[in-house]
């Protein structure tokens, strides 16, 4: 027992060694942690801010004119007059992304309490502003008329809601984005350098020289497992430390600890699965194919985005097996809302649970591989 703990040491020091002499791997790694996690905390956001926007005033009325000073920074650009005949090519240019038509009569017809119609063009290629600025803008539109046919007084609603904002009281996204990219970062990266240091060994020669000595397959796919398991988590603290606690200045709520030892949980079971996709993959453009094909579903459907509620049943089933999804549970509940181990122990034994079983396939997959 002594000996195996010998040899697994000794061998993951020569991982960190060889490691040390990858820069492109080391370049990645800081790059991932730092720049990549700060500018997509500071990454446009996907509410609308800053839309250019025109307006056809065919009117020339009150209303038409207070509906045209109602659009204002920070979520709209200061409205434009233009004519009907510039709508095309203005559009075409990607000049605005919403051009509104009112057209002559409209206050009269507001008068005399009939539902006039205005015209609301949008540039649909813009979606992350087309999708969300129509609702604002009827919303504005209907405001301003109300408070135009209550001659300047704000209607009082019937019923107020009190909004809590739970968590963060600002919707600051940049708080969200920059954790989740660190999230995104911790699972790539952990499964390319275990990948990457196991096709590294099989092109260089020195995997077969490992097996004339006296280690075994165990203490080889361990070794190599613990030293990039330590890598990517020292480089997750000093992310989590530097750049999303300093730079973005995010608050953390939970257990710095607590997060890291379930970071430790994600990162067994995911540099497992890198040690099984480096065995089914010959070279490192093989593995950087099976890494399209297996880290993106479980990204884009670990519910970092969207919430698993809103995916299908048969997908929220499937992706109870994927680390990710646990991972990504457990991060938003330590970090954001501040839980405890009493909340996160599920996911933490689910962790548990699948890291086992990915290691028992890799072992017995390396096995195979080294036998062949």
């Amino acid at each position: 027992m002594k000996q195996t703990i010998k040899n697994i040491f000794f061998l993951g020091v020569k991982e960190l060694r060889g490691l040390s002499r990858d820069w492109m791997l080391l370049a990645l790694i800081a790059y991932a942690f730092t720049i990549g996690v700060y500018v997509s905390g500071n990454a446009a956001g996907d509410t609308i801010s800053k839309a250019a926007i025109a307006v056809v005033d065919e009117d020339n009325s009150q209303a038409s004119k207070r509906i045209c000073d109602a659009f204002f920074p920070p979520m709209f650009l200061p409205a434009e007059t233009i004519t009907l005949n510039e709508i095309d090519p203005a559009m075409d240019e990607g000049k605005y992304t919403f051009v509104l038509v009112i057209p002559s009569g409209f206050e009269q017809d507001v008068k005399a309490g009939r539902d006039p119609d205005i015209q609301l063009n949008v540039d649909a290629t813009r979606m992350s502003q087309a999708f969300t600025g129509s609702g604002y803008i009827q919303q504005i539109i209907n405001r301003e008329l109300a408070i135009y046919e209550n001659k300047g007084v704000v209607p009082k609603a019937k019923v107020q809601t009190v909004v809590r904002n739970r968590y963060n009281a600002n919707l600051t996204q940049k708080w969200f984005k920059g954790v989740m990219q660190l999230v995104s970062s911790i699972t790539m990266l952990a499964i390319i350098l275990t990948g990457s240091a196991l096709i590294r060994e099989r092109e260089n020669g020195t995997l077969e020289h490992l097996l004339v000595m006296p280690v075994t397959p165990f203490e080889i796919m361990f070794s190599k497992i613990w030293s990039m398991l330590l890598v990517v988590l020292i480089a997750t603290l000093v992310s989590l430390l530097v750049v999303i606690m300093q730079l973005l200045d995010t608050p953390v709520n939970g257990s710095i600890g607590l997060f890291t030892l379930g970071v430790a949980l994600h990162l067994f079971a995911v540099t497992s699965l890198g040690i099984f996709l480096a065995c089914i993959a010959q070279n490192m453009p093989q593995l950087g194919m099976l890494l399209i094909l297996v880290l993106l579903p479980m990204q884009m459907l670990s519910g970092g985005s969207t919430p698993m509620e809103s995916m299908p049943e048969w997908v929220q089933y499937v992706m109870q097996a994927a680390p990710t999804t646990h991972f990504v549970e457990f991060c938003q509940a330590i970090l954001f809302r501040g839980a405890g181990m009493s909340v996160v122990w599920k996911p933490f034994a689910a962790l548990f649970a699948i890291g086992a079983v990915l290691f028992a396939f890799s072992l017995s997959r390396f096995r195979k591989s080294v036998a062949q």
